[in-house]
């Protein structure tokens, strides 16, 4: 066993995922061959066009999704020997549109804590702590879901991981909805989390200024493969911008 993979916190080993087209047929395949590994306290950007398989990555990670075939491990534990909810409070995912299902944001901040039996103590300085950085203010705490933006709902939906404080956090397109000045204070709160408290960070995104700012490693995905694997400070960041504007066009010619 390499060094690497012995410090692994997260390993896909020729993961595939496919489209069912009933029980005994796979249909199209939306990830092909996946194998990478990442390190504790890692901040990973994952770009491509739209239809790489960016998002269902995510999914398998937090295994919303099973893979068709290959093998995903946290810390040399193979997924399927993890009970599902305890893997789950370890690896957080953050979908580009959460809900609060009716829930007040307070309530909604509170309730995942309350379920890990914390004393209201712990969970109120944890609240505090994190709405404190996120600059969300007290009045969004008795509101609901419809009385938020989109950009207020996405960074709620933020908060709401931050404050169970997982091993592993997973963004899908976190900023999309937040304006240049609170993705970029976002952006950094993420970045010092990890610098201090070794939380590891994946994070697709499509605005590459941002995963520049953020990444430490770049996995690049294109017709549902992992074509790139590379540390942030070596990548050629106006190629890569070219890169995926052609991918893209690319892509909407053949949808179309």
């Amino acid at each position: 066993m390499d060094n690497l993979t012995s410090q692994a916190q997260l390993r896909l080993e020729q993961v595939n995922l496919f489209t069912r087209l009933n029980s005994n047929q796979q249909g199209y395949p939306i990830l092909q061959d996946i194998s990478f590994e990442v390190i504790s306290g890692e901040r990973i950007a994952i770009v491509g066009p739209s239809g790489a398989g960016k998002t269902s990555l995510l999914r398998l990670i937090n295994r919303l999704s099973e893979p068709t075939n290959g093998k995903i491990y946290l810390e040399n534990q193979e997924y399927s020997q993890i009970p599902v909810i305890q893997l789950r409070q370890e690896i957080t995912l953050v979908l580009q549109e959460s809900k609060l299902l009716g829930m007040t944001v307070l309530q909604a901040l509170t309730y995942p804590l309350v379920l890990r039996g914390l004393p209201k103590q712990t969970i109120q300085q944890r609240i505090d702590c994190w709405t404190e950085q996120l600059h969300i203010p007290n009045e969004w705490l008795g509101r609901t879901e419809v009385q938020l933006s989109a950009g207020q709902r996405q960074l709620v939906a933020i908060a709401r991981a931050l404050v169970i404080q997982p091993k592993v956090i997973l963004l899908d397109e976190p900023t999309s909805a937040l304006d240049a000045g609170t993705a970029t204070h976002l952006i950094q709160v993420l970045t010092q989390l990890s610098q201090t408290h070794q939380t590891t960070i994946l994070m697709v995104n499509h605005q590459l200024d941002l995963a520049q700012m953020f990444s430490t490693r770049l996995l690049y995905l294109q017709q549902s493969r992992l074509l790139a694997n590379q540390t942030a400070s070596k990548i050629d960041w106006l190629n890569l911008q070219n890169s995926l504007m052609q991918a893209e066009a690319q892509a909407t010619e053949e949808w179309s």
